[in-house]
């Protein structure tokens, strides 16, 4: 696996190079956001992993950049910066896994394999449809009754999770793994949050909800309005 590590504190960085490069990981290493950012268009990475705070440039000015350039590749932001409106903030800017300083080296490891594992591999031009919703996965567009929607990254991830799925109720931990790429943290609202943000913009003003929640269970995507009389809304 081919890594980018931008981060500019020295010690950091080289204790992360050196841990990546003994699990036979190829480590490129930035200190500043702007050497990181010509870095990641310029060469393909599988990974990039960024601090937020960074000389020059911020990790979320570059991870925006990525995104639009080079929506294909993964993104880590690893920062000391961990509340949840941060976090939230990182995702809204096209981070795929958010972790937080100080951190153990074996959950970092485990970040990367699960980001290598979970990508989704998806045909070119494969569109998908339910009701008036269409979701364009190759061009990451989305219509509703004909209507382009504007999400942001991850929030065009969850709905892709969920149409791919749809009719399936997917469970809390599952939408953390195949969206994340993490494990579900019960003291977390984070999946609830981005539920709330997608149904304001792909249910809110149609008479037909797509997205329910199916209590104790998960969440679908589902054309009818019920699946356990009662406990679906």
């Amino acid at each position: 696996m081919n890594i980018l590590l931008v981060e500019d504190e020295p010690k950091v960085a080289d204790f992360i190079r050196k841990g990546l490069k003994e699990q036979l990981y190829e480590v490129t290493l930035a200190y500043d956001g702007f050497t990181g950012e010509r870095l990641a268009l310029e060469n393909d990475y599988d990974i990039v992993i960024l601090d937020v705070i960074l000389p020059h440039k911020s990790g979320l000015d570059i991870c925006t950049s990525l995104r639009k350039y080079k929506p294909e590749v993964s993104i880590l932001m690893l920062t000391a910066l961990g509340t949840m409106q941060d976090k939230i903030t990182g995702f809204n800017n096209g981070a795929d896994d958010y972790l937080v300083k100080p951190f153990h080296f074996e959950e970092l490891l485990v970040r990367l394999k699960a980001l290598s594992r979970r990508k989704i591999m998806i045909a070119p031009a494969n569109i998908y449809k339910i009701s008036d919703l269409e979701v364009d996965c190759y061009k990451k567009t989305v219509y509703r009754n004909q209507k382009e929607i504007q999400l942001t990254a991850k929030e065009f991830s969850l709905l892709e999770v969920l149409i791919i799925h749809k009719n399936r109720v997917l469970s809390r931990s599952q939408i953390a793994e195949m969206v994340w790429g993490i494990d579900f943290d019960r003291g977390t609202n984070l999946i609830d949050v981005y539920i709330n943000y997608l149904r304001s913009k792909i249910d809110k003003g149609f008479d037909q909800q797509l997205i329910h929640t199916v209590i104790g269970m998960g969440y679908t995507l589902k054309e009818s309005q019920y699946i356990i009389p009662g406990k679906l809304r």
